[in-house]
């Protein structure tokens, strides 16, 4: 078993609210073994001396699209499965290069993929995959022009279009079925669909709970796309745990979220991503319209969300060329949140929303070995986690070196 020993590190455990200095952190295998503030002895293990850097739990994206290769959805929709695998194969082996060591992909991505990333075919994060999403005749998943005629296949893209309890329940069992780590629902209006407006509630408190159902059966859950507070508290209600967006909450539905004990990850860069270069890119009409219903609400809403105390996850939600800017949530976010908390977001409360807490996003002996390594400090200096990876000279995922510039 291969071991190695971070020495003198300054460490960010993704769960405390400070750094300690001179920490030791061993690492056996695809585990931690052990971390203490004295000097660890083993005599089997490369040793990598730490000092002046900053070692971190790894990355987690929360609402990640890797099949989200084209700013127009419809568009991308239309490309051939082997032809989006080899461009999600880019998009994933740049998130790693941020720090990003594992994803939770909210709609499109398959076994397929995540077994690539799995057996190292794809230099990539892990993924926690949905599947398709589950969407409502002209609900914010199905992506068909209001032009087109005729019924919605009823799986296509990156979404299963359902209507009714039993059709839901059919399409979350197919998708447990090819292995989903939890499914994706949407419950209101997107600016990334042509026909729905931002407003419009969508799905069946019945059809919810067939969503829901379906996952507690797999002991798994649903996530939500919403961004009303209406259809946010309803959803919670219903049994959803992760709410999606949400820029649009209220105090009435922030506080359902938290006594629901529920989690909201909101994706602020992709709305200002969208805004400053969405036109250019080749985004569609419709969602540079629809993007102002709810671009310049975002940070009202993170912020209510932490004086409310809900617990808040970290995610981006970018399309295509847009990708490159997934390190800049870090950045937005920062104007109403303190440094430690997004980093926790983005850490230890993502890890909590994958079922996987003390096993991801936090530095302590047993969980994996998903580690990065800051020339900075992120608690002062956010930005040190932008610039594509160039401040994170060592990058390591299930105790394998993805990246180490050290030696």
């Amino acid at each position: 078993m291969s071991a190695l020993l971070f020495r003198n590190a300054r460490l960010f455990d993704g769960e405390t609210d400070h750094l300690r200095d001179n920490i030791s952190v061993l690492v056996e295998g695809d585990r931690i073994r052990e971390v203490s503030d004295r000097a660890i002895s083993s005599a089997s293990a490369e040793s990598i001396d730490l000092r002046g850097l900053t070692l971190m739990p790894g990355l987690i994206d929360a609402h990640f699209h890797a099949y989200a290769t084209n700013l127009d959805l419809g568009k991308a929709e239309e490309t051939p499965r082997s032809l989006h695998a080899l461009e999600a194969h880019i998009l994933l082996e740049n998130a790693l290069a941020r720090g990003f060591t594992t994803v939770r992909d909210a709609a499109g991505a398959d076994y397929g993929l995540a077994q690539a990333t799995e057996r190292g075919l794809i230099k990539g994060p892990r993924i926690f995959y949905s599947g398709r999403a589950i969407t409502q005749t002209g609900g914010h998943g199905d992506s068909r022009a209001q032009s087109v005629e005729g019924c919605a296949c009823s799986s296509h893209g990156m979404s299963w279009v359902a209507d009714g309890p039993d059709e839901v329940r059919k399409a979350a069992r197919e998708e447990l079925r090819k292995g989903a780590n939890q499914i994706k629902i949407f419950v209101s209006g997107g600016i990334s669909s042509p026909s729905d407006p931002v407003w419009m509630p969508q799905f069946s408190d019945e059809e919810i709970r067939a969503a829901v159902a379906e996952a507690a059966s797999r002991r798994t859950y649903v996530l939500a796309h919403a961004y009303t507070a209406d259809s946010i508290a309803r959803a919670v209600r219903c049994g959803v745990r992760s709410i999606e967006h949400g820029n649009l909450i209220d105090r009435a539905a922030a506080e359902v979220v938290r006594a629901h004990e529920a989690f909201v990850v909101p994706t602020l860069v992709t709305y200002d991503a969208f805004h400053k270069f969405g036109a250019e890119g080749g985004a569609p009409d419709y969602l540079l319209k629809k993007l102002e219903d709810v671009r310049t609400a975002g940070l009202q809403a993170l912020s209510l969300l932490q004086e409310v105390g809900v617990q808040t996850g970290f995610g981006t939600d970018l399309l295509g060329e847009l990708h490159v800017h997934q390190s800049e949530e870090f950045i937005i976010r920062s104007q109403v949140m303190k440094p430690v908390d997004i980093l926790r977001s983005a850490t230890s409360v993502n890890a909590r929303i994958l079922n996987r807490a003390g096993e991801l996003g936090v530095v302590k002996a047993g969980a994996l070995a998903d580690l990065i390594v800051v020339d900075g400090d992120p608690l002062k200096d956010l930005s040190v986690l932008t610039h594509q990876g160039a401040h994170l000279p060592l990058i390591m995922k299930g105790g394998q070196m993805m990246k180490n510039e050290l030696r």
